[in-house]
Formats: C-alpha cells, sequence, structure tokens
C-alpha cells in the first residue's frame, strides 16, 4: 500500500488536478441515475459503483496533489476568482 501511494506521489500536479476533477461527474452520475427507469436494485447497484469511483477519484487525486499541491490548487483557484 506504501508503494502505491509513494507512486501517486510522484505523479504531477496537472495530473492530480485531472483526476480530482473526474469526481465531479462521477457524483452528478451517481445522483441522476436515479431518475432511470430502471429497477431499485439496479439503481443501487449503480449508486454503489458510481459514488465509489467518485471516492477513488476525489482521494486518488488528493493524494497525488499531496498538501503542498492542494495549497496550490486553492491559490490558483483565488487567483482566477480576481479575474
Amino acid at each position: 500500500m506504501k508503494k502505491f501511494k509513494r507512486w501517486l506521489s510522484s505523479l504531477s500536479f496537472r495530473t492530480g488536478v485531472a483526476v480530482l476533477l473526474m469526481c465531479i461527474p462521477f457524483y452528478v452520475l451517481s445522483a441522476v441515475q436515479f431518475f432511470l427507469p430502471i429497477s431499485i436494485e439496479a439503481k443501487g447497484v449503480l449508486w454503489v459503483m458510481l459514488f465509489g469511483l467518485a471516492k477513488i477519484a476525489q482521494y486518488g487525486g488528493l493524494t497525488i496533489l499531496g498538501v503542498e499541491g492542494f495549497r496550490r490548487l486553492k491559490l490558483q483557484i483565488a487567483s482566477w476568482r480576481k479575474k
């Protein structure tokens, strides 16, 4: 597990941001799928899969970014808001 975390931490800032942003469509899809005309069981399976993928993308992106990368991302977002 430590080897995997070390590998994730070695990836670039841009990769971390891309992986982190992937959680957004998975969260949206996990909620929207409840409106599909399918069985309750299928909705439950879809929700578990999509929500799980969202969490994997979220935590994976944060692991790639690390503390310093997360600070850098916050500063970048703050500079965009000022424009």
